[in-house]
């Protein structure tokens, strides 16, 4: 079983950066694939992020391509998401998950997610 502790939002203006962290708990956390996800109010949940447990593989969704980096630290049982550029439509509650699948390449779809976190929010004002 594993417990998942988002920190790290906040009201951040356009063009700025926020780094979000989970934090798991239990001996596992090393051989699970690692996801971040968002839900804007009004809209479904989204895949923002992926990690395979190694960290060796990354997958991002297209519209934070090349401005968010996830990271993880299995020594710490912490995955990371690094947002800079930020922008209005990225606000959202940001959601930490695990999921038990993927090996070498990172899984998108929420469903193969198994543990989620409580969420943290993230307003970017513009």
């Amino acid at each position: 079983q594993v417990q998942l502790v988002e920190s790290g939002g906040g009201l951040v203006q356009a063009g700025g950066s926020l780094r979000l962290s989970c934090a798991a708990s239990g001996r596992t956390f090393s051989s699970y694939t690692m996801g971040w996800f968002r839900q804007a109010p009004g809209k479904e949940r989204e895949f923002v992020a992926a990690i395979t447990y190694t960290g060796s593989s990354t997958i991002y969704a297209d519209s934070v391509k090349s401005r968010f980096t996830i990271s993880r630290d299995n020594a710490k049982n912490t995955v990371y998401l690094q947002m800079n550029s930020l922008k209005a439509e990225d606000t959202a509650v940001y959601y930490c998950a695990a999921s038990p699948y993927g090996g070498g390449t990172p899984v998108v779809d929420d469903f193969e997610y198994h543990h989620w976190g409580q969420g943290t929010q993230v307003t970017v004002s513009s």
